[in-house]
């Protein structure tokens, strides 16, 4: 039988700021939805999270979107080099994904990113030493959004001066709410980025640096393991890929926190918490919201549901990590929450390769705000906080207040 497909609000402010009631209703309506989405594109939504558990590692599920029977999927991409902007990891199945990814997955292991918590937290410290004396800051602008663009940049050998250019780009490429996309403006910054990557990358190739894109470079050049066009594609996902869910993480957990006093009191008082804190903020309400795209090679069942060929399939963490099924009382936010499984990060060879990245940059962002920011609250009610409208949740603004001067 024939599903009429669901409307996600984005259009209303009430949904945007929590749309986890809607979500709630849905996934009691069953455990997959037709659902339209932003920019009016419809997806069959994976609501629970065993289903979800288990179509992220469909083999008929594909991360390529020329898959998409739909072709306003691919037409959210540049239209100028939209195969360019394809050839990267996110988007490529095996055998091509499990070569992409061997390239970099050196960089991200828990034993090399465990080296970088120095660097980390002598960034985090700097950032606040900059916030302290006036007692208020926009924690998104000053602090959740610089930190992780400094350590991507960093660790990729990107010039930290450029990261506005870059985050202006980003930010004309992502689909915002049910605006359709603006071919012109998703173009026009697509040109201006791979212009910018094609000049970096040329740079590394004639002054090679102990950094990751001049690894590339030599895998590209001398190795020959990469296209120019992978090599691109692989230095834009790195890059984007790096800061922008991360800024998310640290915005929403640190609201969390001052919606919930107790549980920022708990924190305050027991530091030791703070990893299955950033844990229980990926579950509770995560930076990728609904969830994550996958497209049908063949016909396919889910959940007991026919989904046809070329179909999206979205599975939709943030709903399946509140399944009570798996969750006990799973709308309340429990920073000492034991067996957190959650799919914020994914499953399976797409699960996401700078995890523990950023859970480390999670952990020291959060933790170094509540220990040199006493007092913390937000400055305006919680109702007023605006949220990212659609696809990648977060606060746009953080305004918090704090007493001024306190010591590092």
């Amino acid at each position: 039988m024939s599903q009429q497909p669901v409307l996600l609000p984005y259009a209303d402010p009430a949904f945007v700021a929590d749309p986890f009631p809607f979500y709630r209703q849905l996934s009691q309506e069953g455990p997959v939805r037709r659902a339209v989405l932003a920019g009016d594109l419809e997806a069959w939504l994976v609501t629970r999270y065993e289903d979800g558990l288990a179509a992220l590692s469909h083999p008929q599920l594909s991360s390529d979107v020329r898959d998409a029977s739909d072709p306003r999927f691919a037409e959210r991409l540049p239209t100028t080099d939209r195969e360019s902007v394809l050839r990267n990891m996110l988007r490529s199945d095996p055998p091509d994904h499990t070569r992409l990814r061997r390239l970099v997955s050196r960089a991200f292991t828990a034993h090399r990113v465990a080296e970088l918590r120095p660097r980390i937290q002598e960034i985090a410290d700097r950032l606040l030493d900059e916030i302290v004396p006036a007692g208020h800051a926009d924690l998104i602008e000053s602090y959740a959004l610089p930190l992780p663009v400094t350590v991507i940049s960093e660790l990729l050998g990107v010039p930290v001066s450029d990261r506005h250019d870059f985050q202006q780009w980003t930010d004309d490429m992502v689909l915002r709410g049910n605006e359709p996309p603006d071919p012109a403006r998703v173009d026009g910054a697509w040109r201006r980025m791979r212009s910018y990557l094609t000049g970096l990358l040329e740079a590394k190739r004639a002054r090679p640096g102990d950094d990751l894109l001049s690894a590339l470079v030599v895998a590209r050049d001398e190795q020959q393991r990469l296209d120019e066009d992978e090599l691109i594609a692989m230095a834009f996902l790195l890059l984007v890929a790096g800061y922008i869910t991360t800024v998310n993480l640290i915005g929403t957990g640190i609201a969390a926190l001052l919606a919930h006093p107790h549980q920022l009191r708990m924190l305050r008082d027991d530091p030791a918490l703070l990893p299955g804190a950033i844990e229980e903020f990926l579950r509770y309400d995560g930076p990728v919201n609904p969830g994550i795209a996958r497209f049908a090679r063949e016909d396919v069942t889910l959940a007991g549901v026919d989904i046809p060929r070329g179909a999206t399939v979205l599975i939709a963490s943030a709903i399946a990590d509140r399944d009570p099924a798996q969750f006990p009382d799973p709308d309340r936010l429990d920073i000492a929450r034991r067996d957190n499984a959650h799919l914020a990060f994914g499953h399976g060879i797409h699960y996401c390769l700078g995890a523990p990245l950023a859970r480390l940059e999670g952990q020291i962002a959060v933790g170094t705000v509540l220990r040199r920011l006493p007092r913390l609250a937000l400055a305006v009610p919680p109702g007023e906080l605006r949220w990212r409208p659609g696809g990648l949740r977060g606060p746009e603004h953080l305004p918090v207040t704090f007493d001024a001067g306190a010591p590092a």
